[in-house]
């Protein structure tokens, strides 16, 4: 029988967020504190493979701290992104879906940093999947800022209309700190 590769890798957490390039910064400054605390716990990153914005700060802190980083990229996006050619892998895919089952299937914990429609797109399918019992792997919102205050009572507003349930909203970690965030990303001893 052949072994998966993937079982002997280290721990590695997929961040989603923002990679527009006008992103103020105190947002980069958050995603490097991530990247950073990442590589601290000897844990790697996967990622989305750009080398801008709050994903290029990300990687960027990731790897200053000795942490291997897998971005995954869409072939369309390679140019628009700016992929990141000190990724280790860089893997390049025909579509966003396949990004993400990519993604995936490289991640042991899913942890969301302020961005716009992509991230919570991101966000909300393996929150779903998490809810859905298809993984159980840690879902964590990091909002340090209330970035994402409106979608929480949005979702809220939801369970209590009936649409959604509390271990629907219980498969989300709500956090508002980087160390906290961290923690609730990391293996269950």
């Amino acid at each position: 029988m052949e072994r998966d590769p993937l079982s002997a890798r280290r721990w590695a957490v997929c961040v989603y967020c923002g990679s527009k390039a006008a992103v103020p910064g105190p947002y980069l400054d958050l995603a490097a504190k991530v990247g950073a605390g990442i590589a601290a716990r000897g844990w790697g990153l996967v990622w989305g493979g750009s080398r801008v914005s709050m994903m290029g700060a990300v990687a960027q802190a990731a790897r200053l701290g000795g942490a291997p980083t897998t971005g995954v990229i869409p072939r369309d996006l390679m140019d628009r992104e700016f992929a990141d050619p000190d990724a280790d892998p860089l893997l390049v895919v025909e579509t966003m879906r396949e990004r993400k089952a990519l993604m995936d299937r490289h991640a042991d914990a899913f942890l969301a940093l302020p961005g716009g429609l992509g991230t919570c797109e991101e966000l909300f399918e393996v929150w779903t999947a998490r809810y859905l019992r298809m993984h159980a792997k840690p879902v964590v919102l990091l909002d340090p800022d209330g970035h994402w205050a409106g979608l929480i009572s949005w979702v809220h507003e939801l369970r209590d209309k009936g649409f959604a349930s509390d271990a629907a909203l219980d498969a989300l970690v709500v956090t508002a700190s980087v160390d906290e965030a961290l923690t609730a990303c990391g293996p269950v001893c």
